[in-house]
């Protein structure tokens, strides 16, 4: 049997994904070692043998490749079509621009080559049985103030009390990923959690002006953003914690303002970004053109970094948080990410662990900062723990909180029984 028959019943029970095919209308020729199918998708998916010279592009992968792929826990740099392509195990050829506006289809596509978990995906998509209404202890306001010469309004919130723990969300999302932290008793009985949306994010809006700017984050503006809510707030010897490009930035407060924090957590924290194998999406500028939904680029781009033992409820709505962003944000983001933030060429020689204590967790299914990237990072700065989380990805903190928990509270647990350094 072709393995890629298993195509044909991808939209089964799946209304949404059905209506996104019948507007799709395309086809693709996938490749596995010398067989070629094409792949034509509308109202339904057909699937034969042969490549079609109707196709707007392939996909080629080795036939070891596809099989990996189609593990129901795929090894890692397998979890995805663009997992597969970033790190060089499938090749993309045709119209590139006709790849990037389809990748977050695709991926639900090509997730039919995998067996259906039932057990597990059943009682997720009916949710937990709750009798009565739940007011969660979530507190979320507004912080108006005067930032670069230009009024802010800016989004967070806040659960608990004791030791300030500020949060800080990944490119093109917002503080919603911090949901499960803000909701967790035993974090919020110690640490005051603070998740606050960067302006242009989430709640936060753009200042005045914004429709005559091109954003683009730099580590200056990254850097002076987070000192000036943290001290609009007054929040003394606050712990800072971030991931992905909040990951980066707490290397750089530490580096700047080390002094002010009591403690530094980095999740997926590296020097620099794996740029991967195939930098083209980014080049073509999928994340910002008229023609491509460039929201749904970002969450197809960014879904390979999810861990694929995550349960689908954190996934889905991980990637649902990057469908809302504002146009062109992701895409400047990924300016600090990928190139001004950049701390190779020892740039971080002045960063000191005895006087901002730092902590290190990366997934171990991420593709961009690896655990390799992180395990160089720690012994750069002899960071004061390292560990590699198992069963998680890029966005531990929203993907599945649960697993993302075993590995935060002993780095909690050991900050809060630490001494604070002094402050100079």
């Amino acid at each position: 049997m072709n393995r890629f028959e298993k195509l044909v019943a991808a939209l089964d029970a799946n209304p949404a994904l059905q209506r996104r095919a019948a507007l799709a209308a395309l086809s693709l020729t996938v490749l596995s070692g010398d067989q070629a199918t094409t792949v034509r998708i509308g109202a339904r998916i057909t699937v034969g043998s042969g490549a079609s010279p109707g196709s707007a592009f392939s996909l080629s992968a080795a036939p070891a490749a596809w099989a990996e792929f189609a593990k129901p826990v795929p090894a890692v740099g397998y979890q995805s079509l663009v997992g597969m392509q970033r790190v060089g195990h499938l090749s993309v050829d045709g119209d590139m621009v006709a790849y990037g506006r389809n990748l977050l289809f695709l991926e639900q596509l090509f997730a039919a080559l995998r067996p259906a978990d039932k057990e597990k995906s059943e009682p997720e998509a009916r949710g937990p049985a709750r009798h009565e209404p739940v007011i969660e202890p979530v507190v979320g306001r507004y912080l108006r103030m005067d930032f670069n010469g230009k009024p802010h309004r800016i989004y967070f919130e806040e659960a608990g009390q004791g030791i300030p723990l500020v949060c800080l969300h990944t490119a093109g999302a917002d503080g919603r990923q911090y949901r499960a932290l803000l909701n967790d008793a035993e974090i919020t009985k110690r640490f005051r959690v603070i998740a606050f949306d960067l302006p242009w994010h989430g709640k936060s809006s753009p200042p005045p002006g914004y429709e005559r700017d091109a954003y683009r984050l730099t580590t200056d503006l990254y850097v002076d953003t987070v000192m000036a809510v943290c001290r609009a707030l007054k929040l003394e010897r606050p712990v800072v914690m971030g991931c992905s490009i909040g990951g980066r930035a707490v290397l750089h407060l530490a580096l700047r303002h080390g002094d002010y924090f009591r403690a530094a957590i980095g999740l997926q924290s590296a020097t620099h970004a794996e740029a991967g194998a195939d930098p083209r999406l980014r080049d073509l500028g999928v994340l910002f053109r008229p023609d491509v939904h460039g929201q749904e680029a970002a969450a197809g781009t960014v879904a390979c970094l999810i861990s694929p033992t995550s349960p689908s409820v954190g996934k889905w709505e991980t990637l649902w948080h990057y469908m809302q962003g504002g146009p062109g944000v992701f895409l400047g983001d990924l300016h600090y990410y990928f190139t001004d933030g950049d701390l190779r060429n020892g740039l971080l020689d002045g960063l000191d662990t005895q006087r901002c204590p730092l902590h290190l967790l990366t997934g171990e299914y991420d593709l961009s900062a690896t655990p390799a990237l992180s395990a160089e990072l720690a012994k750069l700065v002899k960071a004061t723990s390292f560990q590699v989380m198992e069963g998680l990805g890029h966005f531990p903190m929203s993907e599945n909180p649960a697993q993302f928990r075993k590995y935060l509270l002993p780095v909690l647990d050991k900050i809060a029984r630490s001494p604070s350094p002094s402050a100079p």
